[in-house]
């Protein structure tokens, strides 16, 4: 997999706006579905950046801003009809696997940013290391050998959804991805 990677020394919130800017589709007015929104604050200052105009459907278990779909992102994405937005931002806590496989069902396609963080006890989704051919009995025998190289196992997974080209932007053990679909 080729990766355009840019370590920085800049807070995350630079790193997830300029990794954002400078990715956007080209499109004169853009439709993004934030899907863990929170206060919006990404997408804020996204828009002052670069003056575009972008409309934010934001989904949230919490409202902390004016309008957001309420509640599981995951229930959301699996009855929205995904054709309607050039670009879903998952700027998850961990590894929005689960997000991810709902994208690949549904045949979105566009843009995408993944946030990848490897917990403290460096846990990935068992799912996901099924689709790498690991099984569950192999997982749960010796759960700390499959989650070593967690980023490399990441990218390995994209690979067998046929995403070959990824921007990455890094800060010590969060990585800030974008492919498109």
């Amino acid at each position: 997999m080729k990766t355009d990677q840019t370590k920085t020394d800049n807070s995350f919130l630079a790193d997830k706006v300029a990794l954002r800017a400078s990715m956007l589709p080209s499109k004169k007015q853009l439709t993004v579905l934030d899907c863990y929104a929170g206060t919006g604050r990404i997408w804020d200052q996204v828009r002052k950046k670069t003056g575009r105009k972008i409309n934010v459907v934001s989904i949230d278990i919490d409202q902390k801003q004016h309008f957001v779909l309420l509640g599981d992102n995951e229930k959301w994405l699996s009855v929205m009809d995904l054709s309607a937005y050039d670009v879903i931002d998952l700027d998850a806590y961990g590894v929005p696997f689960s997000q991810l496989e709902i994208l690949f069902e549904k045949k979105y396609k566009g843009l995408v940013f993944v946030t990848f963080i490897q917990s403290g006890f460096g846990v990935l989704p068992h799912d996901m290391l099924e689709c790498l051919g690991y099984t569950r009995r192999m997982i749960e025998k010796c759960p700390s050998l499959f989650f070593k190289k967690g980023r490399q196992k990441f990218f390995d997974y994209l690979k067998t959804r046929r995403i070959e080209l990824v921007q990455v932007r890094e800060n010590a053990r969060k990585q800030y991805l974008a492919f498109s679909m």
